[in-house]
């Protein structure tokens, strides 16, 4: 009996020692991937505790002796931006008036769109569809100039209105400008994120909401949206992380003056000479450049391919 056994027993000590190993390779390879992407983290994150004696002294890997939130105070409210010696705070609110409603409007137009392209179809709207991926494709670069000629036309209609009405509307305002650019470019993106969500939604629900009397926004706003969780957390995080990262547009648009973004202000901060370079200082402005983008990440990262997955669908 115990002939008969021993094969199988042997088998399965010798699948369960392969499992075992294979899930070594795996997590080791992990780890040290997860080591060589966290460690220019990890360095920011240690530098910006520690004194400049320190960091000129001591090893850039080891942790603070004695650890201090000075240049964390300094990088909000005294270090030089350019000229201006007043910190990054006022940059920062900036970086937040612009992302706020930039990633609200695109993430409502891309819901609008992806509803549209696929519960209220119209002759063409497979050609929208496709002219909307291909924006999709679209370089930063080779819309620099296209853009500013816009944004150009926009500030002169701007001071017509102020001429009139004694108000411009915000057209001409460098955040509603980068607004309006990050809206426009990142259309395609949210709309095919949605179109595709919606491609999986059930059309009967909605032809069933027509025949009780539903309208187009009242089917919108009561079985779509609410049904939209999973795709609305992979837009904003998306849109977000994109448009608070940005520094092209940023630079092109508002790279001057107190309306700049975080971005470019950081980049004023490290390139800007006055003296000892302080390091600790110019890591813990990048900290806090980096924070609303690891908090975004931190509290819905986890719904992000859930979302994704949720969209997944042949259209």
């Amino acid at each position: 009996m115990s002939s008969f056994a021993s094969p199988a027993v042997g088998h399965a000590h010798g699948a369960n020692r392969r499992r075992w190993i294979s899930r070594v390779v795996i997590y080791g390879l992990l780890f040290l991937f997860a080591l060589f992407y966290l460690a220019p983290l990890f360095v920011m994150l240690v530098t910006s505790f520690k004194t400049m004696d320190e960091i000129q002294n001591g090893n850039m890997l080891a942790l603070p002796k004695s650890p201090t939130f000075d240049p964390w105070l300094k990088a909000w409210g005294e270090t030089c931006v350019g000229l201006t010696c007043a910190g990054i705070k006022g940059y920062f609110w900036n970086s937040i008036k612009m992302v706020v409603p930039a990633v609200a409007i695109s993430t409502i137009l891309g819901a609008l769109n992806g509803y549209v392209l696929t519960k209220w179809r119209f002759p063409g709207h497979t050609l929208v569809f496709a002219l909307m991926l291909f924006a999709c494709f679209i370089p930063f670069q080779s819309v620099l100039l296209p853009m500013a000629t816009i944004l150009g036309a926009l500030g002169r209609f701007g001071g017509t209105l102020q001429d009139a009405t004694g108000f411009s509307f915000g057209f001409g305002n460098s955040t509603v400008n980068l607004v309006f650019v990050h809206v426009v470019y990142g259309l395609g993106f949210t709309t095919l994120f949605f179109r595709n969500y919606y491609e999986a939604f059930p059309t009967e629900l909605v032809r069933a909401a027509q025949v009780d009397g539903a309208g187009f926004f009242q089917i919108f706003r009561r079985i779509m949206l609410p049904s939209s969780l999973p795709i609305i957390v992979v837009t904003v995080i998306y849109q977000f992380t994109n448009i608070w990262n940005d520094f092209l547009f940023a630079s092109a648009y508002a790279g001057t003056g107190d309306s700049m973004p975080m971005t470019v202000a950081l980049n004023n901060v490290v390139n800007t000479s006055t003296g000892v370079v302080e390091y600790n200082v110019n890591m813990a402005a990048a900290m806090i450049a980096a924070v609303p983008t690891l908090i975004v990440y931190i509290l819905a990262g986890r719904y992000f391919v859930r979302g994704l997955m949720a969209g997944a669908v042949k259209g």
